[in-house]
């Protein structure tokens, strides 16, 4: 029984089981004890950056409160001035608005004034009957002589570099002012075809010219959109007058008045202007581009010759068309009214030279000939002083002349070698003056 119980308990424990049964250590790694020193030191330095933190950040939002405060005077301060300036500027257009009033209401006695003087001094003008018309002789006029078909040209000249679209004569006067190309206008003496001024100035070519009845101010009409006015005997720029926003095509002056000049430009707008004041009075919005212009004898009305081939009659006081008529089958290029104001010589690009009776707008002659050809829409024919001869250039080169008195006889003048482009008889009919596509001038005798 025993050695059967030792035998069981033997069995029942494992074979080796009293060396199985020990436990085997285990590791453990040590960590150092914290320095109770070192988390203090950090907290001070902590602390330390972080006063110095808060001061940076107080000092940050005073400085700000600062600026907040300085913006806010500063934007009461602009809101001061923009309030001021308001103010001031309609003040201003006020005061401005009345000076116009009363500009134009000083404009309107004056005309009223001299109409009355004209009329109560008229007796004592002397007079002249010619063709049925009165014509009144006013101090400083000159009669002009018999005008004569040119046999040969005097001068040859290369005036402007790039083209020379526009000449006119000084009233009474063989000086000559050109204008091209080149952004000048240019005076020449006509017998010894030298130059005598030169005027710069310009920004733009130079399109048309026209000058004051009393020969002291030269007037340009410019591709920059503006006109130039200058002195003629100091060749200074005297003003420029601005306004139109496209080039500007045509300008005349008044006749009897240097306080009326008129203007065409292809925005669609013809200007009158005082170039004495140096503004604009009347402006006229019409659909069909003007280019030329032409103010009548009275000095009250003046003729313009548009893109779609009418010649129509104004009243520059009221800005309104007094009368029209279709002078060409297509844009009208010239417009010459001549020395007694009875007549207008149109000219357009059908080929055609039409004169028109101004009182009653009625054809009283047509020019043309084989080979004439109108060279631009900005090409100016003549009408000599005593109205019988009339001068155009054409794109041949040629200057075709035809007389009223001798059943429209035709002469044809041979001196250009590029398209003739404008023409202009002066005022006391003894000589001729061409331009051309290449600047180049032809005085005639």
């Amino acid at each position: 029984m025993r050695s059967g119980g030792r035998r069981s308990s033997a069995l029942s424990e494992p074979s080796g089981s009293g060396i199985c049964s020990r436990k085997v250590p285990t590791l453990r790694l040590l960590r150092p004890s914290p320095d109770p020193l070192l988390p203090r030191e950090e907290n001070l330095q902590l602390k330390q950056d972080l006063d110095e933190k808060t001061k940076a950040l107080d000092l940050l939002m005073s400085e700000s409160q600062s600026l907040k405060v300085q913006h806010e005077e500063i934007r009461l301060k602009l809101k001061k001035a923009e309030t001021e300036n308001k103010d001031l500027i309609d003040r201003w257009m006020l005061e401005k608005m009345n000076t116009a009033e009363k500009l134009n209401e000083a404009n309107s006695l004056y005309d009223e004034l001299m109409q009355q003087l004209k009329a109560s001094s008229s007796e004592h003008i002397p007079r002249q009957q010619v063709d049925g018309v009165v014509r009144q002789r006013e101090p400083g006029y000159a009669d002009h002589v018999e005008s004569a078909i040119p046999s040969s040209h005097r001068h040859n000249i290369h005036a402007h570099d790039g083209g020379c679209g526009s000449i006119l004569f000084q009233h009474n006067s063989d000086m000559l002012i050109s204008g091209g190309q080149d952004r000048t206008v240019k005076v020449w003496d006509t017998r010894s075809g030298t130059l005598s001024s030169t005027l710069h100035g310009c920004l733009g070519s130079v399109l048309d010219l026209a000058i004051t009845h009393d020969n002291r101010s030269i007037i340009a009409a410019s591709s920059s959109n503006n006109l130039y006015v200058w002195q003629t005997s100091s060749g200074r720029v005297q003003d420029t007058l601005t306004g139109h926003t496209d080039k500007v095509c045509a300008v005349d002056t008044s006749k009897v008045s240097s306080h009326n000049v008129v203007s065409a430009a292809y925005d669609h707008t013809m200007k009158v202007w005082d170039p004495v004041k140096g503004y604009c009075t009347n402006t006229i919005i019409f659909q069909s581009n003007c280019n030329a212009l032409s103010y009548s004898m009275d000095g009250l009305t003046f003729c313009s010759g548009h893109v779609d081939g009418n010649l129509r009659i104004w009243d520059s006081r009221m800005g309104k068309a007094a009368s029209e008529v279709a002078a060409h089958s297509q844009a009208v290029t010239s417009i010459c009214v001549s020395r007694s104001g009875n007549l207008v010589l149109t000219s357009g690009r059908d080929n055609l030279h039409n004169l028109f009776d101004l009182r009653t707008l009625e054809v009283c002659g047509t020019f043309k000939a084989n080979g004439n050809r109108v060279a631009s829409n900005w090409s100016r024919s003549c009408i000599s002083a005593d109205e019988n001869l009339v001068a155009a250039g054409s794109a041949d080169g040629f200057i075709y002349i035809w007389s009223r008195v001798k059943d429209n006889m035709l002469s044809v003048l041979e001196g250009h070698s590029s398209p003739v482009l404008s023409c202009s008889w002066n005022g006391m009919g003894n000589t001729l003056a061409s331009a051309d596509k290449n600047g180049n001038l032809c005085i005639w005798c």
